[in-house]
């Protein structure tokens, strides 16, 4: 038995490096994931979906097996700096959060170079339409709705969820938001240092229309803001700002600091192979759970 499962922990390592040659980190996590026990409990009934004005496209995600209508909704935006990534590489972060109850929106967004400021957060208002307009064809509750993102991602949780104009402009209710959840992500980061930041806001006409920051208010949903010590990507002080700005205007924030963690391993918890890493998982959804309790 023992020599057994050691064999097929070396062919699975062995499948692991010869994928590792044609495919992306993110993807090749979720392909560990499911080769470990992520990918049961959790079923695509969507895949591919078409949704906006520009092409672009989604997945959506609920527990195996499972009839029960009206679940907490989930919309996470991955990230990748603004210039890579791909719905498809975080079926790991899908799994995770269906796996736990909720019907999960999975929207791929356009990149820089090809686009910048605000496109992404346009794709972003069109993917939260998309999920009111049809969610509850897949199970899931248009009234309980939150986001959630890791990095770039964040970036796109915190402004949906702090500057009206986005939801707005696509006819959609900023209140539609019940929660936002956001993963390492850039809130303060003006005046621009790393090269992704210059490209992705190149031409905007007023610096601070970019920053979450400077949209912090007194009403908005309940967030939870995730950073790591270790993280050297996307500072720790994008999070500690903006919840210290919401704390002070008596918005409800929930600020979590993993101090050993890297920018990626924040997200990588997500995934079964290094859920030990951090409580991420565990953090989201007691918040998520709260957040999103039936009114």
């Amino acid at each position: 038995m023992r020599r057994k499962a050691g064999l097929a922990a070396l062919a699975l390592v062995a499948g692991l490096g010869i994928a590792a040659a044609f495919t992306s980190p993110p993807a090749l996590l979720s392909l560990a994931d499911g080769a470990l026990g992520g990918g049961s409990g959790a079923s695509r009934p969507g895949s591919a979906i078409p949704f906006g004005n520009q092409g672009q496209t989604l997945d959506v995600w609920r527990p195996a097996g499972d009839s029960a209508a009206k679940r907490p909704v989930l919309i996470f935006w991955y990230g990748g700096g603004w210039v890579k990534g791909d719905r498809r590489a975080y079926a790991f972060a899908a799994r995770a959060f269906a796996k736990a109850g909720f019907v999960v929106v999975v929207p791929d967004y356009r990149k820089v170079p090809d686009v910048r400021f605000p496109a992404f957060l346009q794709d972003g208002a069109q993917a939260v339409k998309w999920t009111r307009d049809h969610v509850a064809e897949f199970g899931g509750d248009p009234g309980r709705i939150a986001l959630a993102g890791h990095s770039a991602g964040a970036y796109t949780v915190a402004m949906l969820a702090l500057d009206r104009r986005w939801l707005e402009a696509e006819g959609v209710d900023p209140g539609i938001v019940r929660a936002g959840v956001g993963l390492s992500g850039p809130y303060d980061f003006y005046p621009f240092t790393a090269k992704r930041a210059i490209d992705a806001m190149r031409g905007v006409a007023d610096p601070a229309m970019t920053q979450p920051l400077h949209f912090a208010r007194a009403d908005a949903p309940p967030l939870l803001l995730v950073t790591s010590g270790g993280d050297t990507v996307v500072r720790p002080h994008n999070a500690i700002n903006l919840a210290t700005r919401l704390r002070a205007l008596g918005a409800p924030v929930t600020l979590r600091n993993y101090p050993e963690r890297t920018h990626e391993e924040v997200v990588m918890a997500l995934s079964v192979p290094f859920r030990g890493k951090a409580p991420t998982l565990a953090d989201s959804i007691a918040f998520l759970n709260t957040a999103l309790a039936p009114r």
